[in-house]
């Protein structure tokens, strides 16, 4: 397994336009720390940016040796709003972004049953040019339950279009996220995100989700014990051979620095690998 660092590590867990540390300092903590890769996300460089930035970022992604693991390609996305499917009726854009950064695969948004047309016709698209595009375990879409996420990625039924598979999010949703599960999707599995949290119900943040109501938790970081038992996703991931890229996919927590939190987590996840 891969490990990749997003850099969410820069950004708030409510403010995810704007980075707190440039490209090029973020790459080389995540190449000190230990990663291979970085996932993109708008925040340092998208689909809205220059040309001109998209070819400083991937000259510094060159410089470093870092890979770029995924590409979320605009804020709509991230936000995971109404707009959030916007990508998958005009893909192209996305496409030669993740060409650029020579990323294999792009996250987009689902959220009805009406943008699944949409979706196998992007899927199909992006065959053409080699890239898979991925969805992630994510309230309020159609990937909240096990159920509801093998049922979208049987309808959508195109080989290079899958899941991210991100415990957290299940777990929000009150769904199993242990071995069992990671096996019944095992085909779709295409990349893995992981984040912390301890749910209860005065937890400093609150998220809406269709099949459970608002839930409330505390975000602690990857390494920190009590929350999402990492031992269960692994013990899965390794039951189903899964080889491929494991991405900390959180922000740094209060009372760390962003080189601290990815340091701690990559050693973390390096013994769990």
């Amino acid at each position: 397994m891969q490990l990749s660092l997003s850099v969410r590590i820069a950004e708030e867990f409510h403010s995810k336009e704007e980075a707190s540390m440039p490209l090029g300092d973020l790459a080389r903590l995540a190449k000190r720390c230990g990663y291979g890769a970085l996932c993109m996300r708008a925040s340092q460089v998208g689909v809205p940016s220059t040309p001109e930035a998209v070819e400083e970022a991937a000259d510094c992604l060159a410089e470093t040796g870092l890979a770029v693991s995924m590409v979320t390609g605009d804020f709509d996305t991230v936000y995971n709003n109404d707009n959030g499917p916007s990508a998958l009726r005009d893909i192209s854009p996305y496409l030669d972004l993740a060409k650029r950064l020579a990323a294999p695969r792009i996250r987009v948004a689902v959220k009805q049953e009406s943008d699944i047309a949409h979706a196998q016709r992007a899927a199909d698209e992006a065959a053409e040019r080699g890239i898979q595009l991925v969805h992630q375990c994510h309230t309020l879409s159609l990937f909240e339950t096990v159920e509801s996420i093998e049922r979208t990625l049987a309808a959508i039924d195109r080989p290079n279009f899958g899941l991210v598979y991100e415990p957290a999010n299940l777990e929000l949703c009150g769904q199993d996220y242990g071995q069992a599960t990671i096996e019944r999707l095992a085909n779709w599995i295409f990349n893995v995100y992981l984040q912390n949290q301890i749910l209860k119900p005065d937890g400093a943040l609150t998220l809406p989700t269709w099949c459970a109501g608002d839930v409330s938790f505390d975000l602690i970081s990857v390494h920190t014990p009590g929350g999402v038992d990492f031992a269960r996703v692994f013990a899965g991931l390794k039951a189903i051979g899964y080889d491929g890229t494991v991405t900390v996919h959180q922000s740094a927590q209060p009372g760390e620095t962003p080189e601290e939190s990815a340091g701690g987590t990559a050693d973390f996840l390096r013994g769990l690998i």
